[in-house]
C-alpha cells in the first residue's frame, strides 16, 4: 500500500485530505506541522511527501529538503494558497516536486496523487 506522509496546519483541510486520501486507498500519516512530519519521517519508508509550504515551525521547503535527504526516492507535493511562495518553492524544492496552488479540490489533490504514484 502506498504511504503518504501528510503536513497541514490546518486542522479541517488535513482532516479532509486524510479522509480523501484514506478513501483512495492509501496510508496516511497526518501531521499538524513540519515539526511533527520531521519527526514521522523515521516511522516508515513513506512513498510521498504532500505538505503545505508555510507552516509554523519548519516550513513544507524544510520537511521536503531533510526529507529528501532521508528518503532520496520519496516523491513530493506541495501545497499552498500563496502564489508568490509557489513561485519560490519551484526554484527551492527538491527536483522533481509539484506545486499545487489553493484552493484545489479535493478530487484534484488525489487525482495529482495518482498521476504522480503510477508515474514512478
Amino acid at each position: 500500500m502506498t504511504r503518504i506522509l501528510l503536513a497541514e496546519d490546518d486542522d479541517s483541510l488535513r482532516g479532509f485530505l486524510t479522509r480523501a486520501l484514506e478513501r483512495a486507498g492509501y496510508e496516511v500519516r497526518a501531521c499538524a506541522d513540519g515539526e511533527e512530519a520531521l519527526d514521522a519521517l523515521p516511522e516508515a519508508q513513506w512513498d510521498l511527501l504532500l505538505t503545505d509550504i508555510v507552516m509554523p515551525g519548519a516550513d513544507g521547503i524544510e520537511v521536503a529538503r531533510q526529507a529528501a535527504v532521508v528518503q532520496p526516492e520519496l516523491r513530493i507535493m506541495f501545497i499552498t494558497g500563496f502564489a508568490a511562495v509557489a513561485l519560490a518553492a519551484r526554484e527551492s524544492a527538491p527536483q522533481g516536486a509539484k506545486v499545487l496552488s489553493k484552493p484545489i479540490h479535493l478530487r484534484e489533490i488525489v487525482a495529482e496523487v495518482e498521476r504522480m504514484m503510477a508515474a514512478a
